[in-house]
């Protein structure tokens, strides 16, 4: 058993500087199972590159909130994805897509910032937040923390035996008491990446990435009053070896917007 940090300690530990100090409650070093305990699920999305050079920093920031879940009673689903408006500098960045620079874009309009950039990090789908404001990651994560969640189910996750790559799943979801309708997307991603860069700002870098997004998929809809439920089907991108997922189950409210409930899956591997 270890001390709880506060996510400030948690900055500054990440950052090298010693003497993180604990607060009262101990937890274990490791995220709950999906699916058990009374840990609130928070969604953690990276928008970055592997052309740009102030990336790495939040690359392991992810990695290690993924790793150590410094956040009292949350699990920290981590998402990288990789924005394509870097590639022609240098490096392209095989991770990269347009559909999720879309998402990003997006995400400018509805929280009303003037252009994209990275790494951009979102809280819960409706919070922005800065590496270098650590007050202000503080308050995120503790007010994600702290807002209920519907409850997410994600199970029955597997390769077809017919179709090696096949994706099924099953999502299902208790009863949406927001006061209005959500998009369930499903999320699948490389658990672990690694790349050696050899053009552009990182040039030279040996590169580490976390839930690399590789597809994002809206599965449906979550009516306000009513419950979800849905066996799901998806087609993996050639090349992806399974044993190498993570999958990622999340509701959201249109815009993107509000996060209302999430669930992830691991390899077992």
């Amino acid at each position: 058993m270890k001390a709880s940090w506060t996510v400030v300690g948690f900055l500054l530990c990440v950052n090298g500087v010693t003497g993180v100090s604990a607060i009262g409650q101990t937890r274990e070093n490791t995220a709950p199972a999906p699916g058990h305990g009374s840990s609130n699920p928070v969604l953690v999305e990276l928008f970055t590159s592997e052309g740009c050079s102030s990336c790495p920093p939040a690359d392991e920031f992810v990695r290690k909130l993924d790793q150590l879940q410094p956040v009292a009673d949350a699990q920290l689903i981590v998402l990288s994805e990789h924005v394509d408006y870097w590639d022609h500098d240098g490096w392209k960045d095989p991770y990269s897509s347009s559909a999720l620079t879309d998402r990003q874009a997006a995400y400018e309009h509805v929280l009303g910032l003037t252009s994209p950039y990275t790494p951009q990090l979102i809280i819960d789908g409706d919070k922005e937040v800065h590496l270098t404001d650590r007050q202000q990651i503080e308050s995120a994560f503790q007010q994600a923390a702290a807002t209920p969640k519907i409850p997410v189910l994600l199970d029955g996750v597997g390769i077809d035996p017919a179709n090696p790559r096949l994706l099924r799943a099953h999502v299902a979801t208790d009863a949406n008491t927001s006061k209005s309708s959500a998009d369930v997307y499903l999320a699948i991603a490389l658990d672990h990446a690694e790349s050696q860069v050899l053009r552009g700002e990182n040039g030279g870098r040996h590169l580490v990435h976390t839930a690399v997004a590789l597809q994002l998929v809206k599965i449906g809809k979550l009516e306000k009053g009513k419950n979800f439920a849905q066996d799901v089907k998806v087609q993996l991108k050639p090349g992806v070896d399974p044993l190498t997922l993570r999958v990622i189950a999340f509701v959201q409210t249109p815009g993107p917007g509000k996060l209302l409930g999430a669930a992830l899956w691991k390899s077992a591997r």
